[in-house]
């Protein structure tokens, strides 16, 4: 039998029963795909994907216990054939990213038509990927472009780094290059550079507007000694 033709089995991970249900029935009265499991939490689905080793598993990124990108990267260790799909209600790119760096091969919303559906998980057996609405024939080119994405829609907070707040912290404070060199034991040259970067990512020329625009953005209403990222 052609591998086109060929019945793919499927495992369900969904923490909701009902949907699970309802999916498995969906898919079953085609013929092209078969549900020979079920979970209903990311360690039950990588057990699963142990166990019987499907074609693809459905996995929904929000489940107790571990959650989709967490079984994800369980499930990069089993080096299994399985190829996984995240079957979600929302998702944001920089979430998309982290997906398909750690092994999915499509991403498709819950709310997506049966068609659709359907077109991604055969895509997804071609060994192309699926990114929400269409193929995906170079990934590389679509990670830099979602990474692209989550980047510019990230807030000043979330751009700088954890020294970079440090670093405004001090101009405000009044600190001259020389102090910042001395407190951070870094070179002013080094500290020149980071206000070059810090200057570039918030969309300032000088330290005094760099001094407003923190005060006015509270951009340090997290301690600059602790990473609000972590």
């Amino acid at each position: 039998m052609p591998e086109r033709n060929k019945t793919k089995r499927i495992v369900i991970a969904d923490d909701h029963p009902i949907f699970r249900d309802g999916l498995r029935r969906l898919l079953e009265s085609n013929a092209r795909f078969k549900v020979i499991g079920e979970a209903g939490d990311g360690e039950a689905a990588v057990a699963q994907v142990a166990a019987l080793r499907p074609d693809i598993l459905l996995l929904d990124l929000s489940m107790p216990k571990a959650g989709g990108l967490e079984a994800l990267r369980e499930l990069s260790e089993l080096q299994s054939p399985t190829r996984p799909v995240l079957l979600t209600a929302a998702i944001d790119p920089t979430e998309t990213v982290a997906a398909l760096q750690l092994g999915a091969r499509g991403v498709i919303l819950k709310e997506s038509a049966t068609q659709l559906l359907y077109k991604c998980l055969q895509a997804v057996m071609e060994g192309e990927y699926w990114v929400g609405h269409d193929r995906v024939h170079d990934i590389v080119q679509h990670l830099r472009l979602a990474a692209r994405k989550a980047e510019e829609e990230a807030t000043p907070v979330q751009k700088l780094t954890r020294r970079e707040l440090q670093i405004v912290a001090a101009i405000v404070e009044g600190a001259s290059n020389k102090d910042m060199s001395q407190q951070f034991n870094l070179s002013e040259q080094t500290i020149k550079n980071h206000l070059s970067h810090i200057f570039d990512k918030v969309g300032v020329s000088n330290r005094l507007e760099l001094a407003l625009y923190a005060v006015h953005h509270k951009l340090l209403k997290e301690k600059p000694g602790v990473d609000p990222r972590s």
